[in-house]
């Protein structure tokens, strides 16, 4: 994953940037918000919003106020206040669309709890921000090991550095609680740096990695998606899917997001149906719902006892049997309803309006031919059948090839014995 303006190297990696996939053209950002409003000026005597989006590593963004009224733009790289010293993010929006983000997110515009932007970054800055960013790796190989060493049952999953590399952030997850402080002693003797720790969950830890899903693209919470709903299993049920634990849950280890995507959908195409826990009264006896198909409108049920024949009905027949029933009438059988339904499928036809070909026109001709083919071979093997039997002396010579040429030779040593016989004997009287 890379943008334009840096290649690809080894791992996965730009090249370029060096930034993971968050590139500072903003082209290959993941969670980026489109700046639709850039095109448009500011009425008269209005003056731009005072805050900023930054985005740090993966997608950690926080908003900042610009203070000194400096002219930023998406992709520069500034230095922002923090506790202590300063990091180092890239600007990802700008205007007044971070207005609409902050009240998305819930931050008060006016709240004196916002940041600031100090300047954008020189080079120094970036350079120093560019070295911390090549200890991570090592680090965090490092600290699992000091984990493990200590026997603490906690994943470290990720570290990020602060700009100025003053300070360590380290992102674990675990199921318990963990009491970390000798961890903390170790690690701050070892890598002489200012360490926190943030414990995230499943879903954090899956949106900061990134990964491919089962439908073989990028994991929606590593890309767009911000808000984790709660998902149940009372999901998967409302889309009729098989409570597979293996197919049903994610990389993280729990239920997938994209349940909750088509589940209003879903029940509002349900609201139409009735309650599988409604029984039909006939006089033939009582039906159960045994199964439903949303997509097409159907329902089908069986008779107390005859468990094995299925009648199927369409919401609009079983709703109206239902209200029969609640004046305490009773419909004659279930036959009725589904011949109906027969009747109305064997009364469709489909007719070609549009006056164009039938798409299936070359394979009727490959038909065809084989049709022909197999009438020619047919033929031929009829001809070749009726003069087997009406000259079978062919097939004898053909079949019995091979002895007589044995008994030919035999008769020519027997002929020429017979010619040596033949020889006048000289002695003999001439008559």
């Amino acid at each position: 994953m890379s943008c334009n303006n840096c290649s690809t190297g080894k791992d996965g990696q730009p090249r370029g940037c060096k930034n993971n996939g968050t590139c500072g053209t903003d082209s290959c950002n993941k969670l980026t918000v489109f700046n639709w409003l850039s095109n448009m000026s500011l009425p008269s005597n209005q003056k731009p919003f005072d805050c900023v989006e930054v985005r740090f590593k993966n997608s950690r963004k926080h908003f900042y106020r610009n203070t000194e009224d400096l002219s930023l733009s998406i992709g520069d790289i500034v230095a922002t206040e923090a506790s202590p010293g300063h990091d180092v993010g890239i600007v990802t929006l700008t205007g007044e669309l971070v207005r609409v983000q902050m009240k998305k997110k819930k931050v008060n515009p006016t709240s004196e709890e916002i940041k600031k932007v100090y300047r954008k970054a020189s080079q120094k800055d970036i350079d120093v921000w560019s070295r911390a960013r090549d200890r991570e790796e090592e680090i965090k190989k490092r600290s699992r090991e000091l984990a493990i060493a200590l026997g603490l049952e906690m994943k470290i999953s990720d570290v990020e550095f602060q700009g100025d590399g003053s300070k360590a952030t380290f992102y674990y997850t675990a199921e318990d609680r963990v009491d970390f402080r000798q961890l903390i002693k170790d690690m701050a003797k070892a890598f002489s740096i200012r360490i926190e720790m943030r414990q995230i969950g499943f879903r954090q830890e899956a949106a900061r990695l990134g990964g491919i899903g089962s439908c073989g693209r990028e994991l929606c919470c590593s890309t767009w998606l911000t808000d984790f709903r709660s998902v149940n299993t009372a999901a998967a049920r409302y889309q009729q899917l098989s409570l597979n634990p293996q197919k049903l849950a994610g990389q993280c280890g729990k239920l997938k997001c994209c349940l909750n995507f088509e589940l209003d959908a879903y029940l509002e195409a349900l609201q139409q149906f009735p309650k599988n826990d409604i029984k039909l009264y006939t006089e033939k006896g009582i039906a159960v719902c045994q199964k439903t198909d949303i997509f097409k409108g159907y329902l089908w049920y069986a008779y107390e006892g005859e468990w094995m024949n299925w009648h199927k009905l369409t919401t609009e027949q079983a709703n109206e049997i239902i209200e029969l029933n609640a004046q305490k009438k009773k419909v004659a059988s279930l036959e009725e309803y589904a011949s109906e339904l027969a009747d109305e499928h064997t009364k469709t036809d489909f007719e070609n309006v549009v006056g164009q070909d039938s798409l299936t026109r070359f394979d009727k001709k490959t038909t065809r031919n084989r049709k022909r083919r197999g009438a020619q071979n047919k033929k031929k093997r009829k001809n070749n059948h009726s003069g087997a039997q009406n000259n079978p002396g062919k097939n004898t010579k053909s079949n019995s090839s091979q002895p007589r040429a044995k008994n030919s030779a035999k008769n020519t040593n027997g002929n020429k014995n017979n010619k040596r016989r033949k020889k006048p004997n000289k002695n003999a009287n001439p008559k």
